[in-house]
């Protein structure tokens, strides 16, 4: 959990340093290009660290409450999908609509950039990262409650 914190904060710091730095000098395709790798590689960086632990305590609470692999998909579904997941999920789509509907790239490379863009993408950026590492906290969470009773 450290080391994902870590990655998350060093992502953090490098999306908003780079658009102070891309803004002080203009910027470029490769200013957008950048900061949306860097998002998404945050993103599946928090998949891979969370995944497998997600689903390893998940089969332990079906060990546990006897579930048949049947009976696996609903339980986990009503105690994974609750008020505060969906949240996380419905901030996460207004951010991904948002970021996709205005980038600020230039549709040719004659086109300049719009600068002041890049900063409104990078905070996108990071309220998405941020409600994804929201939402596994959350469901972990919920989890390892239910694994302690």
């Amino acid at each position: 959990m450290r080391t994902q914190f870590c990655a998350v904060v060093a992502l953090l710091l490098a999306l908003t340093g780079a658009g102070r730095t891309a803004l002080a000098q203009g910027c470029a395709k490769s200013d957008f290009e950048a900061v949306v790798n860097a998002a998404g590689a945050a993103l599946r960086d928090l998949k891979q660290q969370n995944l497998p632990q997600f689903q390893a305590k998940l089969h332990q609470l079906k060990d546990k409450r006897n579930w048949s692999n049947d009976e696996f998909p609903k339980q986990v579904e009503t105690l994974v999908r609750d008020d505060k997941a969906a949240g996380y999920d419905k901030t996460s789509e207004e951010l991904v609509a948002r970021i996709s509907g205005g980038s600020g790239q230039p549709e040719s490379d004659s086109a300049a950039p719009n600068c002041t863009l890049l900063t409104g993408l990078q905070a996108d950026l990071k309220l998405l990262v941020e409600a994804q590492q929201a939402k596994w906290t959350h469901m972990l969470a919920k989890v390892d409650g239910e694994l302690a009773k």
